[in-house]
């Protein structure tokens, strides 16, 4: 269960000494503090389901979301959610691995996002479409074609059969939003190189 340090600190309220309490439970392994002011009480919560409430708002996306949609081979050991408003990256390293929170302009922040439940935690994910946006702004200059291949099929090797299963009408209209270059070239070759 996740709690805050308030809701902590309401529980032992009987206690003389509650923060005292607390530091015990931690040091016992009762609690698990997973940065301040936040603690859980079993470490086989579901690690994408701690993303939100460590840093907010936020939603999985980049390599982690193309991960648990498994578009890219490798696995993925931080938990990487985008983030907006903030205007600069964070990252937690906690007991149970490094959470990393990238900026992303906030016009694209409220779409192409999915409500996923694991075991009884809920937590947002960025659709695949929008976690290949995201990847693709944060990822660097994209010039042309070449350079939108090379990256989602050499660099991340996503399968061609799965970008051809993309919503490519709605990459192309989410990758204005952006404001950037690299993911109107990746819409343009995308919707080229595999639209219908």
């Amino acid at each position: 269960m996740i709690q805050t340090h308030q809701m902590v600190m309401e529980q032992l309220a009987s206690y003389a000494s509650p923060k005292a309490k607390v530091t015990r439970m931690v040091a016992d392994g009762d609690l698990l503090r997973i940065r301040r002011g936040l603690y859980i009480t079993d470490s086989a919560i579901p690690r994408r389901a701690l993303a939100p409430v460590i840093y907010g708002p936020s939603y999985i996306s980049f390599q982690s979301a193309l991960a648990y949609y498994s578009l890219i081979p490798e696995r993925v050991e931080t938990v990487d959610s985008a983030s907006f408003g903030k205007n600069r990256n964070k990252m937690y390293n906690t007991p149970l691995g490094t959470y990393r929170y990238l900026y992303l302009p906030s016009a694209v922040y409220p779409y192409g996002l999915d409500l996923v439940e694991e075991d009884g935690y809920q937590y947002l994910i960025a659709t695949r479409e929008k976690a290949i946006c995201d990847a693709v702004y944060k990822s660097g200059k994209l010039e042309s074609d070449s350079d939108a291949a090379a990256l989602l099929i050499d660099d991340w090797r996503i399968a061609e059969e799965d970008l051809r299963t993309l919503n490519h009408g709605f990459i192309s209209s989410l990758a204005p939003r952006y404001g950037r270059k690299s993911v109107a070239v990746c819409a343009a070759w995308l919707s080229r190189e595999y639209g219908s």
